[in-house]
């Protein structure tokens, strides 16, 4: 058996069950803990979100961003390549069905990163020249004193730095590489040079250019899916409601729906649906909360009500609109998968701009990864080595966007894949282990921080 192999099968394994399981069993923990807070803090965290959207934020720095600036940067991670080919996939594997248990995966998974949010807030820390850092290394070890804190906390800090900074941010050179080569006839060195070389400049602005690209770019490119998508749609408006119909009927019964994914089965449905869902919106698996840390929040739970917007935007807006794309046009019938099946779903009204379309959103969704996933992983390198480590970082991390845009390597992708399940498994333990935590925190807002607000006003 190759390394492939063994990757794939490891990989199989903890993609098909193990992750599932986790991540859905967790979203309910939270989710009946916390007295369906996706429901009650909804109106909180839109407010807090879009309530400020167009006054002026604050310079972000080493003292940390904006609430607003720290979800952008949570969105620029989150809203990846896996928006346009994750919810292509799950339909040409699992139905149409699948985006039901995608729903259903977020709608637990908001939940799930309220706690990571406010546990991440609970845990940050300022260092001696007033530089704030945060994420899952420093809870985890709140969660566990002694040895096995500090090597669990040290297992996800490995995984994510190779998971997200290195062999993920190659993956996401190598989508905007290929789109454009198909798009323009670009070579996919030259993009990937040019992606790194603007990379590096972001990177070492630190924390301040971060904030300032991420809440410029985050907004334009949702907008610019939003209304390509909704176009696409409303030329459609009359397969919409067949559209619904396919994916609640295909959700409990897959074989009821005709044409395209004719193997699937309601195990599939639910395991791609699901799936798809939590690897796209990243909800438990300890990414995210690197940004939320950093926000200045006057309480945790403020944050993690900004965390849950970030949930909902990713998988009922951005990958919705995908699913409904490829369903109203017809084209999970087609044989295609992945990027493919969407490319093609966009060109059936734009024709060839169909592919200029795609080729400008993979350069947003991917950069604005890249720029999220170095973020994630610099926190963890400054735990693991200190600040003197980032600059070499910084840069490994552009060797990989450059080689990353060549010929893909299948087992570099898969080992990007496998570490980055494997991450979620420190980070869900540590979760499960501060529910206690989580729920005083949340119940300390509502019985003494809010009252005490309110009687300030």
């Amino acid at each position: 058996m190759s390394i492939n192999d063994l990757v794939l099968k490891v990989n199989d394994v903890l993609t098909g069950s193990v992750l599932i399981i986790a991540l859905v069993g967790i979203g309910l923990l939270f989710t009946f803990k916390l007295g369906f807070i996706q429901i009650r803090g909804f109106k909180d965290g839109w407010n807090r979100t879009f309530g400020g959207l167009f006054s002026k934020k604050g310079d972000a720095g080493k003292d940390g961003m904006s609430s607003f600036q720290a979800l952008a940067t949570a969105i620029a991670a989150q809203v990846g390549t896996g928006n346009i080919a994750g919810a292509a996939t799950a339909i040409a594997v699992g139905g149409p069905g699948a985006i039901f248990w995608m729903w259903i995966s977020a709608f637990l998974g908001m939940s799930t990163i309220f706690a990571e949010a406010v546990m991440a807030q609970k845990f940050k820390q300022v260092s001696d020249d007033g530089t704030v850092t945060g994420g899952p290394v420093y809870y985890i070890r709140g969660a566990f004193k002694g040895t096995f804190g500090k090597v669990l906390a040290a297992i996800f800090a490995v995984l994510i730095i190779f998971a997200l900074g290195f062999m993920g941010n190659a993956v996401q050179s190598n989508s905007i590489a290929a789109s454009w080569n198909t798009a323009f006839g670009i070579p996919k060195i030259a993009m990937g040079i040019f992606v790194a070389v603007v990379s590096l400049f972001v990177f070492t602005g630190g924390m301040k250019r971060i904030a300032k690209v991420t809440e410029l770019i985050v907004p334009i490119m949702a907008a610019f899916y939003i209304v390509g998508s909704l176009i696409v749609i409303f030329a459609n408006v009359t397969a919409i409601p067949a559209a619904f119909h396919d994916i609640i009927v295909g959700a409990f019964k897959p074989a009821a729906v005709a044409g395209g994914a004719m193997g699937a089965t309601l195990k599939l449905a639910v395991q791609k649906g699901v799936a798809r869902g939590l690897f796209s919106n990243e909800a438990g698996m300890g990414s995210t909360p690197h940004a939320h840390a950093v926000a200045k929040v006057n309480h945790p739970v403020e944050q993690g009500f900004v965390a849950m917007i970030g949930v909902f935007i990713d998988t009922f807006v951005i990958l919705n609109l995908t699913a409904l794309v490829i369903i109203t046009t017809g084209s999970r019938t087609t044989g295609f998968t992945g990027a493919q099946l969407s490319q093609y779903a966009f060109s059936t009204l734009y024709g060839k701009f169909g592919e200029i379309f795609i080729a400008i959103c993979m350069l947003f969704f991917a950069f604005s990864t890249i720029i999220g996933w170095y973020f994630f992983g610099e926190a963890n390198i400054r735990y693991l080595f200190g600040a003197k480590a980032v600059k070499i970082y910084s840069i490994i991390v552009c060797i990989c966007v450059a080689l990353g845009s060549l010929q893909e390597v299948d087992l570099v992708w898969n080992m990007a894949d496998c570490f980055n399940s494997m991450m979620v498994i420190p980070n869900a333990i540590a979760l499960v282990a501060l529910s206690g935590l989580v729920k005083k925190t949340h119940d300390d807002y509502y019985n003494n921080f809010l009252p005490n607000q309110k009687k300030g006003k």
